[in-house]
């Protein structure tokens, strides 16, 4: 069977950052960090009391008619993390002008991923029950599914009538590259001509801050939010939440090109894996990472040299960067001191279920312009004696350089591993 090309043809972003792709991506260039004191809930009582948070998010803004009142009161009906999915999803199918007479909706699909999901709705719920346990049960009709983590992907379908293959995906941090490799899938293999995809992520509510403090996996920086995340750096103590959701639109390419499409660039290839150690931490010399980007590179039908950047999963925790580091090195032998690395994270924060839709974006922005945006937070001296800093990691300022393909890394709890490669479209 002959697979078809698959290229990227819309793209949405609602980030720490921007909110939008290119707001965003100018401000990653920049170095600039999203970080800031949590304004979601009183942090008073928590440990950790920032996070990259998004600013000035305006539902009016995502709305078919401003003016209508109903429209509005089913928007915001949704979790906070489906607000950010629809979104950034109007941005990335009006990009690609999916709406167009013509297109057949029957042929195009949803496949959008959450980690959690409606976390803020259940924390609510629960919340209400514990308060009210006397009187019975008083949940909303609404709960369930606005809770669920597959709901975003049925919202974005209903909206916009289409009606391929739609469903989530949750592998933790792996989230929303597991969605994107799904949607590659379905599209190579003639399953659909379109996918919209890509994963969205609210955990900046006290559940979610509460938990990941109680796991000791977040960075206790609170006198310096901006400079906390810093990964591959000695002086790291965890990731840095993050919250947003992130759309791209999956494409087969003559179906692209026979609509005269607009291409940001094209996938070519994904690779899955699995830890098989522990329900948090990676595996100490980075097994799964290294098989994860071997079977992306096969996968892709490319050698570990052609690549030219690693965007790194690079969480800034002090086991997970140095596995990372390791396993790159592994995989691409002399090459891994001629590539650029970097963690696009110490900017955006860990986005968790959106963070991999985030990364891809990025790499194929960086094919696009030709430049590697950087790993911030890096000081001189803050070195960790375990990680080879002949290495380039981009410490602190974007590279111009030749990006002709790219590859981002993510890795989950439950030793979950997702790798997807993309390149400069070329006809």
């Amino acid at each position: 069977m002959e697979l078809k090309r698959v290229v990227v043809t819309g793209l949405g972003a609602i980030t720490p950052l921007g909110m939008d792709v290119e707001t965003t991506w100018n401000n990653a260039l920049k170095g600039v960090s999203g970080a800031g004191p949590i304004t979601h809930f009183d942090t008073t009582l928590f440990k950790t009391k920032f996070a990259c948070e998004v600013k000035g998010f305006n539902p009016l803004d995502y709305l078919t008619d401003p003016n209508d009142r109903r429209e509005l009161k089913d928007f915001k009906r949704n979790d906070l993390y489906t607000q950010y999915a629809l979104a950034c999803a109007k941005q990335a199918v009006e990009d690609a002008n999916l709406l167009a007479d013509g297109i057949d909706r029957d042929e195009v699909g949803v496949i959008f991923a959450s980690g959690i999901g409606g976390l803020h709705t259940f924390e609510e719920q629960a919340g209400d029950y514990a308060r009210h346990e006397d009187r019975g049960p008083m949940y909303s009709p609404f709960f369930i599914p606005t809770m669920i983590a597959d709901i975003a992907a049925g919202q974005i379908s209903i909206k916009y009538g289409f009606r391929g293959p739609n469903f989530g995906v949750v592998s933790a941090c792996a989230t929303s590259t597991n969605a994107l490799i799904d949607a590659f899938n379905y599209v190579r293999l003639g399953k659909a001509k379109a996918i919209v995809t890509g994963g969205s992520e609210a955990p900046l509510f006290p559940a979610g801050v509460g938990g990941f403090n109680a796991m000791k996996a977040i960075s206790l920086r609170n006198d310096d939010p901006e400079g906390a995340s810093r990964p591959f750096s000695a002086s790291r103590d965890g990731f840095v939440m993050g919250e947003g959701g992130v759309c791209l639109v999956f494409e087969e390419l003559e179906h692209a090109l026979a609509r005269g499409a607009k291409i940001y660039g094209e996938v070519i290839g994904g690779g899955m894996s699995a830890d098989a150690y522990h329900i948090t931490a990676s595996h100490p010399e980075g097994l799964g990472a290294k098989l994860v980007m071997q079977r992306a590179i096969e996968d892709a039908g490319i050698k570990a040299e052609d690549v030219d950047y690693v965007n790194a999963h690079g969480t800034s925790t002090p086991v997970g960067d140095l596995s990372e580091a390791q396993a790159v090195k592994d995989v691409f032998g002399e090459h891994a001191y001629r590539l650029n690395v970097s963690s696009t994270k110490s900017m955006t924060g860990h986005m968790l279920g959106a963070t991999g839709a985030m990364e891809a974006v990025f790499c194929l922005l960086a094919c696009r312009d030709d430049i590697v945006p950087p790993t911030i937070n890096h000081a001189d001296g803050d070195e960790d004696e375990h990680i080879d800093y002949k290495m380039n990691f981009t410490f602190n300022k974007a590279q111009k350089r030749t990006v002709n393909i790219a590859l981002s890394n993510t890795f989950g709890f439950g030793g979950h591993n997702a790798s997807i490669i993309v390149k400069k479209y070329q006809k």
